[in-house]
């Protein structure tokens, strides 16, 4: 069995906790900085700070759970695809993309999981795709130049 030879990562089960951890504080962050305005705007003047309050404490974790689940089934199917396929490349988070897409959909039915699975593919293409156009990009800036040795004349007799 091949095994990578990156061995600074965590194995999967630790990487998939990891990651819903981290994708919970994201959305709970955001969805608070999104809610508290939302709250803001919609309260009466003198209730604004507890209609904020009121709104980040009810959809902030709500918000943030959804972001678990999703980072949670990305990553479950981003180590599936690492162990059955054993290498790590662009593919494998393409393919968990759509696979989340489509498993997070699938109660509405066939049409709307292909919808999502496809868009899901498609997101995680173009992030995977820029991703590699900026490795790229900035190793050509950071390649070494070649020092120039002046053309020195031969002595003439």
């Amino acid at each position: 069995m091949p095994r990578s030879s990156d061995h600074s990562r965590d194995p999967c089960p630790w990487v998939i906790l990891n990651d819903i951890g981290g994708a919970f504080v994201m959305g709970a962050v955001g969805g608070g900085i999104w809610h508290s305005v939302k709250g803001i705007k919609n309260s009466p003047k003198g209730e604004r700070l507890t209609g904020a309050l009121t709104s980040v404490k009810a959809r902030a974790p709500v918000l943030g759970g959804n972001f678990a689940v999703w980072g949670g089934l990305f990553s479950t199917f981003d180590c599936a695809f690492k162990g059955i396929r054993q290498k790590e490349d662009p593919w494998n988070s393409i393919l968990s993309g759509t696979l989340t897409g489509g498993v997070l959909a699938a109660r509405g039915g066939f049409k709307a999981a292909a919808t999502s699975a496809v868009v899901g593919g498609v997101l995680l293409a173009m992030i995977e795709g820029l991703g590699i156009a900026m490795t790229r990009m900035f190793a050509e800036q950071n390649r070494p130049i070649m020092p120039q040795v002046p053309d020195i004349p031969a002595p003439s007799k």
